[in-house]
């Protein structure tokens, strides 16, 4: 392109338009991509990257909470219907946006600059998680090295971390099975091994004086960012293949641990315990918006991370296959969730078991299942320091995946919207941003650290994110107005949605959204870390933290709002009208009211250089002419 237009400058005489292939000389008439900002090297790079980035540790962790908490096999009936009009929908609307304008989630808003603040909050929420969430990888790489030893270290009592209310479960049964009265008031090791050796939380006393920080804690974190920044080196070309055995990999491991799971004795009980369908939770109001809330973090919507991922696509690949209802990127990181909790050896076996009580209660609290279900199955099974290994292997490429989603969004998002001074160096960029967050995360190293990370989990990405979810939906729909995004769409794709994406769009999914928003208000609950609850003033922080995503957007309004001229109602409508280089980022897929928008743009029709490329007229032109009549005959009806 940068040849192209050389040649334009140098030989003025020679229209571009009446150019021939043997005039252009060496000039690649095959690129259909933005050359300098690179792209995926294979389609199959975007699928697995899409799966590795949606099926993350949440799937694992908070579905077997809200089925079990919500009816069971209940559960399912909202979970899928939830999927339907709200998952699959907004998944595809993110992925249109990426694909459309080949831009990242702060450049993508010349859609309409008026909601540039919805970009912007975006951003700090992915931050504050990417932040927290590496934390969570480096406690899997603590566990990791634990695990290369022939025997647990949290499998047995007697450690110097220790105290005399811990006790062996698995060995604490009477001559008839059952499990002591009073088991509540003992601890398991691998709870204590967990809370006193791994965190040392006993040297804190709260989330006011976090103490010091532990070295071991801090190399692993250490080491989790230099593996995050190594994958993420060259942008998509490295981490798109870096996701060929990380988005693979865990699925082999839940088929083995599945396998090995059903197999323990009462694992087919449980099994049944764990989802026998209870109907009469569907009568409530909060199993449907719990259900809404699992989908919403199942497919990752609102983070950004899929606008990225298809922003390196080409213009014309086929992301509705991938966004269907029962695609393989949309379907799959929804249906993982539901083979977790037997995929685990602990679940399966003891919801069978005389302690089941003790396994309901878990659920309650995904710390619990961090501290107590995973770990102490491990100790349960032949070769426990193999499985063990194997399982925070997994977890290690579970979390990997998404963390590699968080930085690239936040690196292709600024890097787009200042290319010309980061683009250039953006593996140095992405380095920094490595190093700060790191830096940021030290104070979940310390003692009381894990106060901390549970006031970030809790709202980093609570309502902020549901705020910025409502707002894109809105703007693309209301604002930029929903026949042209479905037109934008059919040039893109050759087809416009149908029905049931246009009614998610304008109704379903926003409505869901607004439900889910005002529930998660109303039911309001403080933090809490096991019996530990929070100050008012780290309650107070947590909220300014989401609040402050919030007010980006109106921040953005006002700034939007500032740069335009005139009364305040027209300013208003000038910010709120695509930019002048809105649309696709190659000046050959601009057609109809994005013809020769582009700066230093000199083709009149761009549907020639398709014809000059193609040698004729293919399907996508035919798209194309097609698009141009339905807003001719537009025009024509508004005169």
């Amino acid at each position: 392109m940068k040849k192209l237009q050389g040649a334009h400058l140098h030989k003025p005489t020679t229209p571009d338009l009446l150019m021939t292939p043997s005039d252009q000389g060496d000039v690649d008439l095959d690129t259909d991509f933005a050359a300098d900002r690179g792209n995926w090297t294979g389609k199959l790079d975007f699928l697995l990257s899409c799966i590795g980035y949606c099926v993350g540790l949440g799937n694992v962790w908070r579905f077997p909470y809200r089925a079990y908490t919500n009816g069971g096999g209940a559960f399912l009936v909202p979970y899928f219907l939830m999927l339907t009009i709200c998952g699959i929908p907004l998944f595809f609307l993110e992925l249109s946006l990426g694909q459309f304008s080949s831009l990242g989630p702060l450049a993508v808003w010349k859609i309409s600059p008026l909601f540039k603040g919805a970009g912007a909050a975006m951003l700090l929420i992915v931050g504050l998680v990417a932040v927290y969430y590496n934390m969570i990888i480096a406690y899997v790489l603590f566990y990791l090295f634990a695990s290369l030893t022939s025997n647990l270290p949290w499998e047995h009592c007697g450690n110097w971390w220790n105290t005399g209310l811990c006790l062996e479960h698995r060995g604490s049964k009477d001559g008839n099975g059952a499990l002591p009265h009073n088991l509540t008031s003992t601890v398991s090791p691998s709870e204590e091994y967990w809370s006193r050796y791994v965190l040392h939380i006993q040297g804190s006393q709260g989330i006011g004086s976090p103490g010091d920080i532990r070295w071991n804690l801090c190399l692993c974190l250490l080491l989790a960012w230099v593996i995050v920044f190594l994958c993420i080196l060259k942008g998509v070309k490295s981490s798109g293949k870096v996701v060929y055995f990380t988005a693979t990999f865990p699925y082999l491991i839940l088929l083995m641990l599945l396998v090995r799971g059903v197999t323990l004795p009462g694992a087919w009980k449980g099994i049944q315990f764990y989802l026998t369908p209870q109907f009469h939770h569907l009568l409530s109001s909060k199993v449907w918006i719990e259900a809404a809330l699992q989908i919403f973090y199942s497919l990752g919507v609102g983070f950004g991370g899929l606008l990225t991922f298809a922003s390196y696509n080409t213009f014309h690949q086929n992301i509705y296959r991938a966004s269907s209802p029962w695609p393989a990127s949309g379907l799959l990181p929804a249906g993982t969730p539901l083979s977790s909790p037997w995929a685990m050896p602990s679940p399966a076996s003891w919801l069978a078991s005389p302690s089941s009580l003790c396994w309901a209660t878990c659920l309650r609290s995904w710390v619990c299942l961090w501290t107590r279900s995973p770990k102490q199955a491990m100790t349960m099974l032949p070769l426990a320091p193999f499985w063990s290994f194997l399982f925070f292997f997994m977890l290690l490429t579970l979390g990997l995946d998404s963390q590699f989603a968080f930085l690239e969004t936040i690196v292709t998002a600024v890097t787009d919207e200042f290319p010309y001074y980061l683009r250039p160096k953006k593996a140095v960029f992405s380095g920094l941003i490595c190093v700060a967050m790191y830096l940021m995360g030290l104070v979940l190293t310390t003692d009381g650290g894990m106060y901390w990370l549970v006031l970030l989990d809790d709202y980093s990405a609570s309502f902020g994110l549901m705020v910025v979810v409502i707002t894109t939906c809105l703007a693309v729909t209301r604002v930029y107005g929903i026949q042209r995004f479905c037109r934008d769409i059919h040039m893109m794709l050759g087809f416009k949605p149908g029905l049931y994406f246009r009614t998610c769009w304008l109704f379903l999914s926003p409505a869901t959204l607004l439900a889910l928003l005002v529930y998660s208000i109303v039911k309001y609950q403080p933090s809490e870390y096991g019996s530990y609850r929070f100050p008012a003033w780290a309650e107070l922080l947590g909220i300014l933290m989401g609040l402050l995503s919030c007010l980006m957007i109106p921040a953005g309004m006002l700034v939007a709002v500032l740069r335009e001229e005139g009364s305040l109602w027209e300013r208003l409508q000038q910010a709120s009208r695509p930019a002048m280089d809105w649309g696709p980022s190659l000046e050959e897929n601009r057609t109809g009211t994005y013809v020769a928008t582009l700066a230093g743009s000199q083709s009149p029709k761009p549907l020639m250089v398709h014809m000059r490329k193609y040698g004729g007229i293919t399907s996508f032109e035919n798209t194309a002419i097609e698009v141009d009549r339905e807003i001719a005959e537009e025009e024509e009806s508004m005169m």
